[in-house]
């Protein structure tokens, strides 16, 4: 592993049962450049099972390199194993088992204890240490006294408890280049982007889930979205930046939505979730080129809840929808300059513009929070007759005065309208799925049933809607259109929905 320019991805194999754990080693094998076998999963009788098959394992075509871990619960692993155990573990291992891998992982600690006479050629081996608690100032210094040992690789993995841990996962790895290999990660959400980015950056390896369910560390991609998501062998120094910021991200689909389109027209960008809690920080050390502590080619950002109106303060300037609207879902990264904009209205209003005459339709409003607004906006800049039904009419009242719209109880409402566009959380996966905000017998006369909730993409007002002869609209439509006009502003490319997005899962 020597090689500068090895880029490897790797999958931990975390089934507990013999058959299973073969089994998950041959389709790891079709995925990935290496399989870990995390032998920590497994109890000692299983273990012998699946170590007295490595040779042959090794010796299929179709099976990749092996890397063999056998790692104690403070170190991440499933059991409960002190120094003299590790030792007498890899001491005792058959030199033909020892021929059959390609890597072993020695803790810092193992490594150390073994001296010069370790039962694996030092080639071999990867030394590792972990911190599941946070991500220490000193990892230079850590790096330093790992590399000192015989040991062929380095390998630092550590907990980021906010993105600004990543920082110093991106320092070790330059702080490696020209001296020993490193593998250098940070755990968590927060860390997602060293996974991505790792190799790209002068990392040997990084590893991905078999599927999901299957992590072997907190906040590891699968592997089915390392290779053909963010494409992790294909990023390099020139790789352009772009990325989605918010707290939680983890349930976004805008990186699936991006990245198809970036492999679509082969350009050479990248897409990323970022966990951020403190938007202020993350545009002093990410984001602003004048102050950002971290090296690479950003070209913009998507925002999303709740940095939306917080982040304006950070801008340079906000173009004047997103001012009108109050909120930024959009950062443009331009001449040194943040750009804000806000592309919900026209996603939002362009599917709708598609399938019916806004100009003087009668429109019901469902909600009265931020997507309301940005529906509200786009509805009365096209002539709609605005009617805003909202669960907390007082709360409601400074919406509806600001766009001139009539404000009822969501109680009261009874149909009679052309458009009804709900902006509410209800009905969504994980909220209320399976809930309506209104009764079924209600849609009865509406031409359209618009909803902006996206998962599931049929959720129950639809299903009443089109039980009800109605037509109807989901929100991926909405997702779609603005984040085409996201993708517009970064790069200048207008995009053709139909050809190059693709549908997230």
């Amino acid at each position: 592993m020597s090689n500068a320019n090895t880029k490897l991805v790797c999958v931990p194999i975390t089934e507990t049962s013999p058959d299973a754990y073969l089994s998950a080693i041959l389709e790891a094998s079709q995925l990935a450049d290496v399989v870990e076998l995390r032998l920590d999963y497994l109890s000692a009788n299983d273990r012998s099972t699946v170590l007295d098959k490595l040779p042959i394992l090794a010796a299929n075509a179709a099976c990749k390199d092996l890397l063999l871990t056998f790692r104690p619960r403070e170190q991440g692993g499933q059991q409960d194993l002190n120094l003299a155990d590790r030792q007498n573990f890899w001491r005792s291992l058959p030199q033909e088992t020892i021929a059959a891998i390609r890597f072993a992982d020695f803790e810092f600690d193992l490594a150390v204890s073994f001296g010069n006479d370790s039962p694996v050629h030092w080639e071999k081996v990867i030394c590792s240490w972990h911190n599941f608690e946070r991500t220490p100032h000193d990892l230079l210094a850590q790096y330093e006294r790992m590399a000192a040992t015989p040991a062929a690789v380095v390998k630092i993995a550590t907990m980021a408890n906010q993105i600004n841990d990543c920082l110093r996962i991106f320092e070790l790895i330059k702080h490696a280049q020209g001296k020993k290999p490193v593998i250098a990660l940070a755990m968590s959400l927060a860390g997602v982007a060293t996974r991505v980015l790792s190799l790209s950056r002068g990392a040997v390896l990084t590893f991905g889930s078999l599927r999901h369910g299957a992590e072997s560390a907190a906040g590891q991609v699968t592997v089915r979205d390392l290779e053909r998501l963010y494409r992790v062998k294909q990023l390099n120094g020139e790789t352009e930046i772009f990325g989605v910021i918010g707290f939680p991200v983890g349930h976004s689909r805008s990186p699936f939505l991006h990245n198809s389109v970036l492999s679509s027209l082969g350009y050479n960008g990248v897409y990323l979730p970022l966990e951020v809690n403190d938007v202020g920080d993350f545009i002093e050390n990410f984001v602003r080129p004048q102050t950002r502590k971290l090296e690479w080619p950003l070209r913009g950002l998507s925002v999303t809840i709740p940095h939306k109106v917080a982040v304006m303060d950070y801008l340079d300037d906000i173009d004047a929808t997103a001012k009108t609207i109050g909120a930024v879902n959009t950062i443009v990264v331009e001449d040194g300059k943040l750009i804000g904009y806000n592309t919900d209205v026209i996603g939002a209003m362009k599917p709708l513009e598609e399938l019916i005459e806004i100009r003087g339709s009668r429109v019901a409003v469902i909600g009265a929070g931020g997507s309301a607004r940005a529906i509200c906006y786009g509805l009365n800049q096209r002539g709609a007759d605005i009617t805003i039904f909202a669960r907390n009419v007082n709360k409601a009242r400074p919406l509806a005065e600001e766009f001139n719209t009539r404000l009822l109880a969501l109680e009261s409402f009874s149909g009679k309208t052309d458009i009804i566009v709900n902006c509410t959380p209800i009905g969504m996966h994980g909220h209320s799925e399976n809930l309506s905000p209104l009764p079924a017998n209600s849609l009865i006369g509406t031409k359209l049933v618009y909803d902006l909730i996206y998962t599931p993409q049929e959720t129950q007002l639809l299903r009443d809607a089109r039980m009800a002869n109605c037509q109807t609209l989901g929100g991926l439509s909405m997702l779609m259109g603005q984040a085409a006009e996201q993708f517009r502003l970064w790069t200048g490319l207008i995009t053709s929905t139909e050809k190059h997005w693709a549908l997230p899962n």
